[in-house]
């Protein structure tokens, strides 16, 4: 499952996974990969990267990192800043945009493919 998180900064993109791996488990600590690039989390058979690309400088250097093979069926990949990659990934599953607003941050997601729609199809069920 490849979600990609697009906001500017501050938007709360680290909370909201942080959030989302308290809802899978996780017990520990959530850091940042803003200087790591990438965060591992093993939940029970689950893999769970959470990658920053913040300071890539355009998407060529997507290639020398080899996180390509990070990218598997039992794996949950979130990417922020996933526009400093565009093109080198397979179809995203769940797009997210976070934005500040008036009463605090809004939350826009969309289903890239089918396996997506169905992630945000038992989301809606469990927050209706």
């Amino acid at each position: 499952m490849i979600v990609t998180l697009s906001g500017e900064l501050g938007a709360g993109k680290t909370t909201l996974v942080r959030g989302m791996l308290r809802e899978l488990g996780w017990l520990g600590a959530v850091k940042s990969p803003s200087y790591a690039l990438v965060e591992h989390y093993t939940i029970s058979s689950l893999y769970f990267y959470h990658f920053d690309f913040y300071r890539f400088e355009d998407s060529n250097e997507w290639d020398a990192t080899g996180f390509a093979e990070y990218f598997r069926p039992d794996a949950i990949c979130v990417i922020e800043w996933p526009e400093r990659i565009a093109g080198c990934l397979a179809p995203v599953d769940v797009a997210a945009v976070l934005a500040h607003c008036e009463s605090g941050r809004t939350l826009m997601l969309r289903a890239g493919t089918q396996p997506g729609k169905a992630c945000l199809d038992a989301y809606s069920a469990a927050t209706a």
